[in-house]
């Protein structure tokens, strides 16, 4: 299905008194319509008549996500339904008003869904010992039992460029594994459509619109008291890499996008067994001793090494 495009920029920034701040504002909001208008586009993630659960903890992410998506919802050229999905945790101090009085100010549908999760994790896992993994779990396996329930054909997660990169890092270093987290995927079930649209977003972006915006933010007290996580090692990583060679990160997401199975190892995805000389010249001339000159381009402290042969 192909979709217009000149839907995305057309949403108006919030009326402000100074000038400049309205216009960066502005900007902002195109930049983040944009962006997501392409990701959904790109790889089909909504389509008519679907019905969107988008969750939402109450962190910045997901509340930009919801924001968004209401601004492309009006918008679009398809029509699709949202419904915003809250999991209470039953972690204690958890402001369980706030979330529904903001979401019921927007005028969206939402549902809260009340499962003590929190004492199992605490239950089951070590004091010191990382409890994002079983967390997500259990997490995950509600969600798709309540989109079941409310007959929601995608649900909607607040991942953003950032995230993605982290993830495939973590999966680098300590996995031995290339893989990330996919735009959109089926469900280990094979039940359900996961999409997430904010794949293009920075970050940095979402924390200005956030403060911008001013949501509500509910602080995690799981993992996100946690200060030894490896993700948020991994994460300074790359804004380190980020402040001291500007535009790496968006280099590394965009090589992502470009996969090259012939020139790396898994012999699953590429059939190096059977290679045989056809007398045909590569066509994109990717050869195996090309001179990567791209090298000075995108990374000053890289140094072209030539091999005498």
């Amino acid at each position: 299905m192909v979709m217009d495009l000149g839907w995305i920029d057309q949403a108006q920034a919030p009326r402000r008194p100074d000038l400049k701040i309205e216009r960066e504002a502005h900007k902002l909001e195109k930049r983040l319509c944009r962006q997501v208008g392409q990701a959904i586009v790109a790889f089909n993630m909504i389509e008519e008549g679907d019905r969107v659960m988008v969750c939402v903890s109450g962190g910045k992410d997901s509340y930009a996500m919801l924001d968004i998506l209401l601004k492309l919802r009006a918008r679009a050229p398809v029509h699709f339904e949202l419904i915003a999905v809250n999991l209470d945790q039953k972690q204690p101090g958890f402001p369980e008003q706030v979330l529904p009085q903001y979401l019921s100010q927007l005028g969206v549908p939402f549902h809260i869904e009340n499962q003590d999760t929190y004492s199992i994790v605490k239950r089951v896992i070590a004091e010191g010992k990382t409890m994002c993994s079983l967390c997500s779990r259990l997490r995950r396996g509600i969600l798709y039992r309540v989109a079941d329930e409310l007959g929601c054909t995608k649900i909607a997660l607040g991942h953003h460029r950032d995230d993605i990169l982290q993830t495939f890092f973590l999966n680098f270093f300590f996995a031995g594994k290339l893989k990330g987290m996919p735009p959109k995927l089926v469900s280990d079930d094979g039940r359900h459509i996961v999409i997430r649209p904010m794949a293009h977003v920075s970050e940095k972006d979402l924390v200005r619109w956030a403060a911008q915006r001013q949501f509500p933010i509910i602080p995690c007290t799981l993992c996100g008291s946690q200060t030894n996580l490896q993700r948020k090692q991994v994460g300074q990583m790359l804004r380190d890499w980020e402040r001291s060679h500007p535009g790496r990160i968006e280099s590394m997401f965009t090589a992502l996008q470009n996969l090259v199975p012939s020139h790396l190892m898994d012999s699953k995805r590429h059939d190096f067994k059977n290679l045989r000389p056809d007398g045909i010249a590569n066509s994109d001339g990717d050869r195996a001793f090309d001179d990567e000159s791209f090298a000075t381009a995108s990374a000053p402290d890289l140094q072209i090494v030539k091999f005498d042969l």
